[in-house]
């Protein structure tokens, strides 16, 4: 790429669009192209690809080498548009009024392009010498199906530079609002082993499909046990750590004793509840379960299988200097949460407080005709030019 009059954000975003990298999918298309076009420009990046090289994401730093930066993080991948009724191509960027329309248009390849559109005004500021702090860019993969990538991207920085980098923002559509709180989630499929036989012989075998019911029981017992314990927070909405089963699946006929049953369940749990805790809690249940059901069954096995590693909480102090950074350059007087997990949890972990601050709205997200406003996008090119300001201040 030969870049000769900068790309607005709109364009940038019209390529992003155009690549229908969905989560578990190589991102290496969408990423060559973001490579490509920091090369046009001369921004050294660090790419930190998974084990089979089918992956990477990617990180860079635009101003001095020194301590006091800002980290601006997203993702490339994208979720489906099977089965969603679009009224216009999902991966062909669409204007209709005000709206730009297209799959990740909203979450989140909005703040990419937006980053990226910033690309020659954070390089004209660093030649002048008026960045005094320098700005990083944070680019992860699969995000989309359980922030998989977030931790090793958070850390590649860590590691990578020599300065500590001051905070992160992560461009997550909040509509430009900071988010300084989001739930965790995590995700499991359990697997009930039971044994076979005639219907009429139910109490000489082990139905699965009736051990995974009461051990649904048991969860929503779990969520509701939490809240009668008062651990809410009324930052968020629910403001407790939420427990669902999702799908169910087990048996084969009316009247055969199902020897397997399975179920997947997840909690995004509030910043108060550890997640380990909900998991060990619920390993302790189901080993109870087998205890008592083996002296029927000897077979009887309960087995689940994480979809992905926990992803963690936010929970930012309000006096944080990231918060007062971030409602400087937003203008905003207030801050919120969310209830959907993101990467921010594994920025904060990984030693750099984090707010959660991006264009468009959650509410078009992961939908038929999702749209980023015009507007939005322009209120992240300004975000990301007062942010420059502020790291021009000594």
């Amino acid at each position: 790429m030969t870049t000769t009059q900068p790309l607005t954000a709109t364009q940038i975003l019209t390529e992003l669009v155009s690549f229908p990298v969905l989560g578990g999918d190589s991102n290496l298309p969408v990423l060559n192209w973001i490579t490509n076009y920091l090369d046009s420009y001369g921004v050294s990046y660090q790419t930190v690809p998974n084990e089979d090289g089918s992956k990477a994401a990617l990180h860079c730093r635009i101003g001095p080498a020194v301590d006091g930066g800002i980290i601006l993080s997203g993702h490339m991948d994208v979720v489906p548009t099977v089965g969603q009724p679009w009224d216009t191509d999902p991966f062909k960027l669409t204007l209709k009024g005000d709206k730009l329309y297209g799959r990740g248009s909203c979450d989140m390849k909005g703040f990419l392009a937006c980053c990226l559109a910033s690309v020659p005004l954070l390089l004209s500021r660093n030649t002048a010498g008026r960045l005094q702090k320098p700005i990083y860019f944070a680019f992860s993969y699969d995000e989309e199906i359980g922030c998989m990538a977030g931790d090793i991207t958070a850390e590649a920085i860590r590691d990578f530079y020599d300065e500590k980098p001051a905070g992160a923002i992560i461009g997550e559509p909040t509509m430009l609002v900071p988010m300084v709180g989001q739930k965790g989630i995590m995700v499991y499929t359990t697997t009930v082993r039971g044994s076979q036989g005639h219907s009429s012989r139910i109490k000489e075998e082990v139905d699965a499909i009736h051990e995974a019911a009461r051990l649904v029981v048991w969860l929503e017992d779990k969520m509701d046990s939490l809240i009668a314990a008062g651990r809410t927070d009324d930052r968020f909405h629910p403001n407790h750590t939420s427990i669902h089963v999702g799908t169910i699946k087990g048996g084969s006929a009316f009247n055969i004793i199902a020897n397997e049953c399975s179920f997947d369940w997840d909690f995004r749990n509030i910043p108060m509840d550890d997640a380990q805790d909900i998991i060990d809690a619920f390993e302790k249940h189901c080993q109870e379960r087998v205890a008592l059901r083996r002296q029927t069954f000897p077979g009887f096995a309960i087995e689940h299988v994480a979809m992905h590693p926990p992803v963690p909480p936010l929970d930012t102090a309000e006096d944080a200097p990231i918060v007062d950074l971030i409602k400087k350059i937003t203008g905003a007087s207030k801050t919120s949460t969310v209830a959907y997990a993101a990467e921010a949890g594994q920025f904060s972990n990984a030693g750099f407080p984090s707010v959660i601050c991006g264009p468009g709205d959650i509410a078009q997200a992961h939908r038929a005709n999702e749209f980023c406003a015009v507007e939005q996008l322009d209120g992240c090119m300004t975000m990301i030019a007062r942010l420059a300001d502020s790291l021009a201040e000594s």
